[in-house]
């Protein structure tokens, strides 16, 4: 598919924004800009950014966003998700890996592996994640008790859903540490310059990792995913060596990266909000609706790419067939048409469509998971914790594809133990 031979001229509403540049997102508040977009450009085109060789259209809107997430036919993954390698040369891994392939591929691979993420598969991952949250957090207690800050991303909530998918996938203790300095570089930097070159290395340590792991593991009767993908017959025959790898590698890079960027950016919101942290520890909120509430907020992934199969009508302008068409999850979970006072955190929120998972058939296979460890994370702050208080700034990360900070430091303070019931 090519790019449209006479793109239109880049909307004023975007005032020359680069919306690919990581610095945009990680040093400015692009929220008045979204608003504008979805106020009087709710499909805007963005031109071609240095080094690319095409342009993109930009949806902001909610409304807008389902639509096209769940159209499979009209908007493909197979090129891929993100506007990094839809603006290049695609996805070399397109209808090899779920997150970037159509139906019926897509519908094959996605059966599979929700074997492993149904609620009774993940109950006792569940039970793990939970002695995890409580042993992470009382040690950050006991630091907090001195008035020693600890980093809510590294020491608490780095270590949780790492953890999580790394039972699930069966990668054994001693290397889970370097798996996640690699998905932390895959996706992003901590710092202003991209680094290319090491994200792309990073990609490959991860691969290669799987790639042994998988050798290792074979076919035998193990009930971890890794397994799972080598036992599976998609169609009329079994996964290939590279197709099982890059689902190994999806799954640690959707399941880490991104849960662990909104529980940071939970604790910093509930951290400048002390009200709302009260009503939560109090249980005056609930940890149901302030886990969907922190999801919306953060939204840790900015937006989902996908590449039009045909000539479709949106907002009076036609996205012709072979247009790149990014989703800005971001935006749409701040739409005012959708959120009563979209830019105010409730806890208590009633009502709560965001879109951090997406919408439609690529609705996140670990949704479920990701809502246990934060659960898991919220119920033993509410237990162990009286007062969460900033200790310094929080550093992004840098990236135009994931959000939230990168470092929070904060003190955690002790809540007196409560007397035990009669």
């Amino acid at each position: 598919m090519s790019a449209p031979t006479a793109p239109p001229p880049s909307d004023v509403a975007l005032d020359g924004v680069d919306l690919t540049d990581p610095r945009r997102h990680a040093e400015e508040d692009l929220g008045p800009l979204f608003a504008r977009l979805r106020a009087r450009a709710p499909l805007a085109w963005h031109a071609a950014p240095p080094g690319a060789r095409r342009g993109f259209w930009v949806v902001s809107r909610h409304e807008d966003a389902v639509d096209v997430l769940r159209d499979t036919a009209a908007f493909s993954s197979a090129r891929g998700n993100m506007l990094t390698t839809l603006l290049g040369d695609g996805d070399s891994a397109g209808n090899r890996m779920l997150v970037v392939s159509d139906p019926p591929r897509h519908t094959e691979l996605r059966t599979e592996l929700r074997k492993a993420f149904t609620p009774r598969a993940l109950a006792e991952i569940g039970e793990g994640i939970r002695r995890t949250a409580r042993r992470v957090v009382r040690e950050a207690v006991e630091r907090g008790a001195a008035g020693e800050p600890v980093d809510m991303a590294d020491d608490i909530a780095a270590r949780i859903p790492l953890s999580a998918i790394c039972d699930l996938l069966g990668v054994p203790e001693q290397d889970r540490a370097f798996i996640l300095r690699q998905t932390s570089v895959a996706l992003g930097s901590h710092e202003p310059v991209p680094a290319t070159l090491q994200a792309r290395l990073a990609q490959a340590e991860i691969l290669m990792f799987f790639s042994k792991l998988a050798r290792k593991r074979g076919s035998g009767p193990a009930l971890d995913v890794i397994s799972l993908l080598a036992r599976a017959e998609i169609g009329t025959r079994r996964l290939s060596e590279d197709e099982l790898v890059l689902n190994c590698y999806s799954l640690i890079l959707g399941g880490d990266e991104t849960t662990r960027l909104s529980m940071t950016g939970g604790a910093h919101v509930l951290a400048h909000h002390p009200e709302q942290w009260h009503a939560l520890r109090d249980g005056a909120t609930g940890v149901g609706g302030a886990v969907e509430e922190i999801l919306r907020w953060t939204s840790p992934l900015l937006h989902a790419g996908r590449t039009a199969t045909r000539d479709v009508e949106l907002h009076g302008r036609t996205i012709a067939a072979g247009d790149v068409v990014s989703v800005w999850l971001k935006s749409a979970n701040r739409d005012e048409r959708a959120f009563t006072a979209p830019e105010s955190f409730d806890a208590g929120r009633a009502s709560n469509r965001h879109l951090t998972f997406a919408h439609g058939p690529h609705f996140c296979l670990g949704a479920h998971l990701a809502r246990i460890e934060l659960a898991a994370l919220l119920e033993e702050l509410c237990e162990q914790v009286a007062e969460i208080e900033p200790a310094g700034p929080p550093s992004p990360v840098y990236s135009a594809f994931v959000s939230g900070p990168a470092h929070l430091p904060v003190v955690l303070r002790p809540r007196a133990r409560r007397p035990a019931a009669p």
